[in-house]
């Protein structure tokens, strides 16, 4: 049975946002709001709303530009304001106490909104992060495969078109960006790029006062193990795990090492499901 509950839309910071809700409220478990990444809108992530929601009652959000939140000419596309937008959909949904998962820039926003105060966050977990910044190497993907799919998507293509750019990832994964990339408004992925090398991250790990887990790809060039002994000093505490088998997209490389990474850290492990059916298999076997 899915857990999807219902698609919703919160007008926050004078603009439309959008999400998808998953799973219901459990006793003595946090809802889960997700941050996607840059040309990641909510959808795409439903197959990973769908496994937070066996546990916990999860929000995944459409990023302000991305999929069906507000985008627009005039609209502002900084890290804070999409980091107080976090917080405006935290009070719109009344949530008193909950949790943050972010993916890449989603990590980013979420650590600009805990810095700038984020009532009612209870946990925080970045999964690689991009820690580009002033005076800091590039981030290592490049504006061009960003700007170049969303213009293939924004003419029509089919998922056998965005292979090009995804060769790795399935036909059902690959047709669901097709479907879905061209509401990636191109002016937000611009900005939001060039912000990974104008916006100091490191300054404000240190206003992180919530338990933190990193999450790290074990293939790429996002985050390497200095950058995690960085994070280590600056946020005492952070607990950290690489999926080694994965790359930055690291559910769609290893979905099941994924919700492994997370152990209890959330307050129920996202894996029990699976871990259970196979010592059910193993009995019967």
């Amino acid at each position: 049975m899915s857990a999807f509950r219902s698609g919703g839309n919160v007008h926050v910071n004078g603009i439309r946002l959008h999400y998808l809700l998953y799973g219901q409220p459990r006793a003595g478990r946090d809802p889960i709001i997700i941050l996607p990444g840059i040309t990641s809108p909510a959808v795409t992530w439903g197959f990973v709303g769908e496994r937070f929601g066996r546990e916990f009652e999860t929000y995944v959000l459409d990023i302000r530009g991305r999929g069906l939140s507000e985008s627009g000419s005039s609209l502002d596309y900084s890290l804070d304001a999409q980091a107080a937008d976090l917080a405006g959909l935290a009070a719109a949904l009344k949530l008193s106490r909950y949790s943050v998962v972010g993916h890449s820039m989603g990590a980013r926003i979420a650590v600009r909104a805990a810095r700038m105060g984020l009532p009612g966050l209870a946990r925080l977990v970045l999964v690689d992060p991009p820690v580009s910044g002033p005076g800091r190497r590039s981030y290592p993907a490049k504006l061009d495969w960003y700007v170049d799919s969303i213009r293939l998507a924004s003419r029509g293509c089919d998922a056998e078109a965005m292979r090009a750019f995804c060769p790795t990832w399935t036909n059902d994964q690959l047709r669901l960006r097709a479907e879905w990339l061209h509401t990636c408004d191109e002016r937000a992925v611009r900005e939001s790029f060039d912000g990974f090398h104008t916006d100091d991250v490191h300054a404000d790990l240190g206003g992180i006062c919530v338990p933190v887990r990193l999450i790290a790809a074990g293939r790429g060039d996002v985050v390497r193990d200095d950058d995690i002994s960085e994070i280590q000093r600056l946020v005492p505490g952070t607990s950290t795990t690489r999926v080694t088998d994965a790359g930055h997209m690291i559910p769609w490389d290893d979905e099941e090492g994924f919700y492994a990474a997370f152990e209890a850290f959330l307050g129920a492990r996202l894996d029990a499901a699976t871990s259970k059916e196979k010592e059910h298999v193993s009995q019967r076997s």
